[in-house]
């Protein structure tokens, strides 16, 4: 199972859609080490530079519709292959946030509210714990530290406790 706590990432936008993940220029490429590089590098949101931001972030909070546009398991391997295994978000597009799970990848959807308050902590240095086990997520900052809980469902977790559907697979059939 991947490490599923680390630096925050604050994309503070809706409908951050999967060509601005990963731009369609880029799906001929055979390696998801291919993708690293260009992960997030069409996405305009004031402030955010791809290339000093990324680094370093293993945990997304963003807002609604996360991963919208085409359909394309590019999208989670361009994170994934940056070291961002979690993305927390108000809500999915349904292909993108199954494609997550299929990679061994945490798409947890908490509510508008429990998003913003995690929003109100985006200071330097903000941290995302999940206990995958408890289903519970610690998010620290330099001020305060809340504790919010997420359902994931049971073949879903399987999967993420698996390293994704290919091994899930091996293990089952």
């Amino acid at each position: 199972m991947k490490n599923f706590s680390g630096r925050i990432l604050f994309l503070d936008r809706s409908d951050i859609n999967t060509d601005e993940i990963i731009p369609a220029k880029y799906l001929t490429e055979i390696s998801k080490e291919a993708l690293k590089p260009h992960c997030l590098e069409d996405l305009t949101l004031k402030g955010f530079d791809p290339n000093r931001d990324i680094s370093g972030k293993s945990v997304i909070v963003t807002r609604a519709n996360f991963g919208c546009g085409s359909s394309r398991e590019h999208a989670p391997w361009a994170l994934e292959v940056n070291g961002i295994n979690v993305v927390i978000a108000e809500s999915y597009a349904r292909i993108f946030r199954q494609n997550m799970f299929n990679c061994g990848l945490m798409a947890i959807e908490l509510s508008k509210s429990d998003v913003d308050s995690i929003f109100s902590m985006a200071s330097a240095g903000a941290h995302a714990s999940i206990d995958f086990k408890g289903r519970k997520i610690a998010v620290k900052s330099e001020e305060k530290e809340l504790v919010f809980d997420f359902t994931v469902s049971e073949f879903d977790a399987s999967l993420v406790e698996a390293g994704g559907w290919v091994d899930y697979a091996d293990k089952k059939y």
